[in-house]
């Protein structure tokens, strides 16, 4: 199974894809970080979004997207923007879980990351998107029964 965690902040979605397949977990080296959408309110933009998205997700055989939950309103309320590309992302034709910060943290805690972040291959700004894809994966391994 492939997952696509996802991070939106603002305009730009933070991706990491991490695959789990007889019992490791592997994070292939994608083409594409982060998406940026400058223009919000341009149809255009937000079509062009779904269309990289759904390409790069079709490209690594991604199974699921495990986006992390943001607040709807409030201080730390998500922007309109990131709202727009998790619809756009919703759209697409694979299961989309929104996936609350408290359950990534319960299944990093339960389960920890065995590897040093550095030794993954990864930039810094995508350890969100990584942690979501972990503790989402690990979710629907472990806690079956709890469903």
């Amino acid at each position: 199974m492939k997952v696509c965690g996802i991070e939106l902040k603002g305009g730009e979605a933070i991706i990491c894809v991490l695959a789990y397949d007889a019992g490791m977990f592997t994070v292939p080296e994608i083409r594409q970080r982060s998406f940026v959408v400058s223009q919000s309110a341009s149809t255009e933009a937000i079509r062009g979004f779904y269309a990289s998205v759904k390409q790069l997700v079709q490209d690594y055989g991604v199974n699921e997207i495990a986006i992390i939950e943001r607040d709807q309103k409030g201080k730390n309320a998500g922007s309109a923007t990131s709202f727009k590309l998790e619809s756009a992302l919703q759209l697409l034709d694979m299961p989309v879980t929104l996936v609350p910060q408290q359950l990534v943290k319960e299944q990093i805690k339960r389960n920890p990351i065995q590897a040093e972040f550095e030794d993954l291959g990864l930039k810094k700004f995508q350890q969100p998107a990584f942690k979501v894809a972990y503790g989402y994966l690990n979710h629907q391994q472990y806690n079956k029964d709890e469903d």
